[in-house]
């Protein structure tokens, strides 16, 4: 009896002692509106993609746990919109909250370049109203068979756990669609209020039940970088912008202590940011083919 009374009190024991150690690694919330949407999972999504229209139903499916917004705080998560402009090699996907009738406000944009036969390369940008600053992220490889395009000595060695290689995504189904002769640019027929048949909008999560929902999509295969490398993809999603001015006056405070935040810490940003140096590498595959370039930042 002794024994079977000790028993129990362990494991009550470690089922307090498990549950006060997940509640010490919530990560603390920036205050703005991007906690609450994963670029990891949805850079993974469209890498599952086979259309930017499926694209878009898969950003808004629930149980694929990347979108948690609710900028217009009616209790209801955001439907999300996927817009896309093409020239040429160049597409821009545009993510795109529906705040109310009159507004709507750009979440990220995804930008996609030929970059040569069979080659192609993805960025993903969060917007600078809903992350606080841009948030630039794309699909990497591990440094493995790598060859130095420099002499790494002295003060150029570079470290090598932030050394990655640029994926090349023309295998992508998505990318394959969207660069097919007969591809014409989607833009998503939804708006306020009129949503695809069977969508329904649920119930955002508290911070605290999220946060370990949205760290699902954080693995080695998907890095923050700290420079856009599309300037033609750049110049047309500009004109294209959509800034709500409902989200920003609501996040005004939670973005000037953002940006408060980000000045104090230099360095290293709330979301774990670094500058480094930017070195480029030649990778070959098994075969001896080029496989893509590597940065280190």
């Amino acid at each position: 009896m002794v024994k079977y009374v000790l028993s129990i009190i362990m494991i009550l024991s470690f089922g307090l002692t498990s549950l006060k150690a997940q509640e010490e690694k919530t990560p603390e919330s920036t205050g703005m509106p991007g906690d609450h949407f994963s670029l990891e999972g949805a850079l993974e999504l469209f890498k599952m993609s086979n259309s930017p229209e499926e694209f878009e139903k898969l950003i808004n499916t629930k149980d694929n746990e990347v979108n948690n917004l609710n900028l217009n705080e009616d209790g209801e998560t955001d439907y999300i919109r996927v817009e896309s402009k093409q020239d040429g090699d160049v597409h821009v996907f545009i993510l795109q909250a529906l705040v109310s009738e009159t507004e709507s406000q750009d979440i990220a944009v995804i930008e996609l370049e030929k970059t040569g036969d069979n080659e192609a390369n993805v960025q993903i940008i969060g917007d600078e109203e809903i992350f606080g600053e841009e948030m630039i992220l794309e699909p990497t490889e591990e440094n493995g068979n790598a060859e130095e395009s420099e002499i790494k000595k002295g003060p150029n060695v570079s470290d090598k756990s932030t050394d990655y290689i640029v994926v090349n995504v023309w295998g992508w189904p998505c990318v394959r669609f969207v660069y097919a002769p007969v591809y014409r640019p989607w833009i998503s027929p939804w708006r306020w209020r009129v949503y695809p048949v069977g969508w329904k909008p649920w119930r955002p999560l508290a911070w605290k039940a999220w946060a370990p929902i949205r760290v699902r999509y954080h693995r080695p295969g998907i890095k923050i970088v700290h420079n856009r490398r599309f300037t033609r993809a750049n110049t047309l999603y500009r004109p294209a912008r959509v800034s709500s001015t409902t989200v920003r006056t609501r996040y005004a405070g939670a973005h000037a202590n953002y940006k408060v935040t980000r000045t104090k810490t230099k360095v290293t940003g709330p979301r774990g940011n670094s500058v480094t140096k930017k070195t480029t590498t030649t990778v070959k595959g098994p075969k001896g083919n080029v496989r893509g370039q590597k940065n280190n930042r």
